[in-house]
Parts: C-alpha cells; structure tokens; sequence
C-alpha cells in the first residue's frame, strides 16, 4: 500500500469517530472521577487507561481497590470482565490474519467494544481490512479515553458522589445499542436471549463480575449449536 493510499485510509477511519469519541466520552470522565474518589492521582488513573485500556473493567478494578479488595481479586476480576476481548480477538482474527506479528499484536491491545463493531461492519460491507484504516478508527478513541480519564481524575474530587449523577447507568445502554447493532444477524435473538438469561442467573447465584463471563459462555454454546450462514470474507468471491 502507497503513502498516499495509506493516509487515504487513515482519514476514513477516523472520519468515523466523532459519534463514538461522543459516546466514550462520559465513561473515560467517569472512571476518571471514580478512580479519584478511590484514592488514585491523576497520574495513577490515567496510566491505568493508557496500559489497562479495558473500559467497565478498570471500573470494576477501581472499585475493589477502593474496597481494599486482595490484589489477586483485583486482577483477577479485571481478566474475567475482559474475557469478551477474547471473543474480540477470535472474530478479528480472521480479518487480521496476513498483518505482520507486531501489527496484530497492537491491532489486538486496541482491539475494544467499539473497535470491535466498527470492524465487523467494515467487513460485512465487503471491504478488507487494512492496518491504516484501522489505526484511523482506533487511535481517536484510545487518546480520547485517556484524555477524559485524566480530565475526569483531576476534577473528580469535586464530585462528592459521582454515583449520584447517574452517568454509571451509561454503561448498560453503551451495551445495549453495541448489541442492537447486529440484530439483523441469523439467530440474533436467541442468542442474546441465552446470554441475557444466563448472566441473570449466574448475577443472582454466582455474583459479579463472573456474570460476565457466564453470560457469554451460554449464548456462545447456544451459538455453536445453531450454525449460521457466513457472509463471505473480503476480497473473495
């Protein structure tokens, strides 16, 4: 791919980021704001956004700490509340596969909720993906987050109860319109239904954050019993 080319398809992908920087906003402010009102600095929140880089589970990772939960179960609930990046990066890989080793390792690392979607529907557009358009999409919403969460972890303290202001309740309805994006996919709704009902289940028996975790797991076993058509990979016939 040319220089040229190259820069072409940079700017198409981060052309599509406005509503998504919008979107990620208040959530990089939140953590922000809640890591502070758990005793991290400002530099201490924004390091965790720049390496963590994994959205609810630096809010779940936050919490516990300000609960003086055991480090173990620190980091072990952040890995269990990104296993979904798992699932991320066994359907991207697909798309990736011919990138060198240390672009897919970077491509992977971004690889969050959004990058996720985006991807998929380049895809399913019949366009193939290229590392320019892709870095495009995916450095925007990284600087975004760590921007906000230095914003929200310098201003943070002003906020007595940042619960109180309702923005957590952004986090379900984030989800929510992610999965409304592929309701047009075979099986959608059992699927979701599955994995819907299984982390309810597993929230009132087992507890948080494995609720997560679970939740995938039914709606993938449901998944792999019901084999869907697949949409041909680009570039091919």
């Amino acid at each position: 791919m040319s220089t040229g080319s190259g820069k072409a398809e940079f700017w198409r992908g981060a052309r599509s980021t406005p509503t998504m920087i919008i979107a990620i906003a208040p959530f990089g402010l939140l953590f922000g704001a809640l890591a502070a009102d758990n005793g991290f600095s400002v530099v201490e929140a924004t390091l965790m956004s720049a390496l963590v880089y994994g959205g609810a589970s630096q809010i779940v990772g936050v919490e516990l700490f300000g609960q003086r939960a055991a480090p173990w179960m620190i980091v072990l609930s952040i890995f269990i509340v990104n296993t979904r990046s798992i699932l991320y990066s066994a359907a991207a890989g697909r798309l990736i596969g011919s990138w060198p080793t240390a672009r897919k390792a970077l491509a992977f690392f971004l690889l969050v909720d959004l990058q996720y979607a985006e991807s998929e529907r380049e895809a399913e557009g019949g366009r193939r993906l290229t590392f320019a358009w892709y870095m495009g999409v995916a450095l925007p919403i990284y600087l975004t987050w760590i921007a906000e969460a230095a914003i929200g972890a310098a201003f943070g303290r002003l906020i007595t109860d940042p619960h109180a202001l309702g923005l957590d309740f952004l986090v379900p309805i984030y989800f929510l319109s992610l999965v409304m994006g592929f309701r047009r996919r075979a099986n959608w709704l059992p699927v979701v239904a599955a994995s819907s009902v299984g982390s309810m289940l597993a929230y009132v028996t087992v507890g948080s954050p494995w609720h997560v975790t679970i939740g995938g797991l039914a709606g993938i076993l449901l998944a792999a019993a019901m084999p869907v058509p697949r949409y041909a990979e680009p570039g091919r016939g």
